[in-house]
């Protein structure tokens, strides 16, 4: 499905209001005038509000699905409907706001 790609810029969170940015964002290609990511960035992610007796905080978030046909340096772009799975609680990272120019598939 069509959607606009994740940038550095991005409002990314965590299912408990935690904020995601990619570690390593691909520098090769811009969005917006900021780097882009892809399916192999792995997510850090602060101000996650689990507390530790719940299985939290979220600390690290790893994507599974990206672009099926846009690639950048041979590895699938992020999208706006892209999925994540944050380490240790399992739960979904949520891209809340994002460039609107650029739209992958």
């Amino acid at each position: 499905m069509p959607g606009f790609l994740l940038h550095v810029g991005a409002k990314v969170l965590c299912s408990h209001v935690g904020e995601a940015a990619p570690i390593t964002p691909n520098p090769r290609v811009l969005v917006s005038g900021q780097p882009i990511a892809t399916l192999t960035s792995l997510y850090a992610v602060v101000g996650c509000t689990l507390p530790p007796n719940a299985g939290g905080p979220c600390v690290t978030a790893q994507w599974v699905s990206g672009a099926m046909r846009v690639l950048a340096d041979g590895a699938p772009v992020l999208l706006f409907d892209s999925r994540a799975i944050c380490s240790p609680t399992g739960t979904p990272l949520i891209p809340a706001v994002t460039q609107t120019s650029v739209i992958g598939i």
